[in-house]
């Protein structure tokens, strides 16, 4: 088997639409390598993903969404989301948006996109609505509508421009 050579631009780490990560089209299952790679995502100034640890990094292509909502957890006054890198935000029911194929999306951490997983979306249930053939979520007395729009992945890797440190990794001996 040839080992491929990887640059920054080209690390051959991709995210794909349910939140699973992926190298040189191998699933990555090792829990911590994961756990990691979810923690490390960080966005470019140009809206490209990077995975950074401590001065190493690399872009990856997100397929669809940077972060999985992985559960809808109801709380006193807010319905709270658990996020793939394992943190947890409450969540902005403004940002709420789904696409075509019915998933719901929202933003998180700031201003970034989150896919619901399939669990989420079903935690979501209990306070939907519809109304006219517009959706609805219900928390609390307030009401927030769905909007049709969940917008686009990020720019890929290649669609910037590549760093001046771009080369293959040296080997020093």
């Amino acid at each position: 088997m040839t080992k491929r050579l990887h640059t920054r631009v080209d690390s051959g780490i991709r995210l794909d639409a349910h939140g699973r990560f992926w190298h040189d089209d191998e699933p990555v299952r090792h829990p911590a390598i994961v756990r990691a790679w979810h923690q490390g995502l960080e966005r470019a100034p140009d809206g490209r993903y990077l995975l950074r640890f401590g001065r190493d990094w690399a872009y990856v292509t997100i397929e669809d969404a940077p972060y999985q909502v992985t559960r809808v957890v109801p709380e006193d006054d807010h319905l709270d989301l658990r996020l793939s890198d394992e943190s947890r935000e409450p969540l902005d029911p403004a940002t709420l948006a789904r696409s075509r194929e019915q998933v719901i999306y929202c933003r998180v951490k700031g201003d970034h996109r989150a896919r619901f997983s399939r669990q989420a979306q079903a935690d979501l249930i209990p306070y939907l609505r519809e109304d006219g053939g517009s959706f609805f979520v219900s928390f609390g007395d307030r009401s927030w509508a769905i909007s049709d729009d969940p917008g686009s992945p990020p720019p890929r890797p290649e669609e910037g421009p590549a760093p001046a440190d771009n080369g293959p990794p040296v080997l020093r001996t």
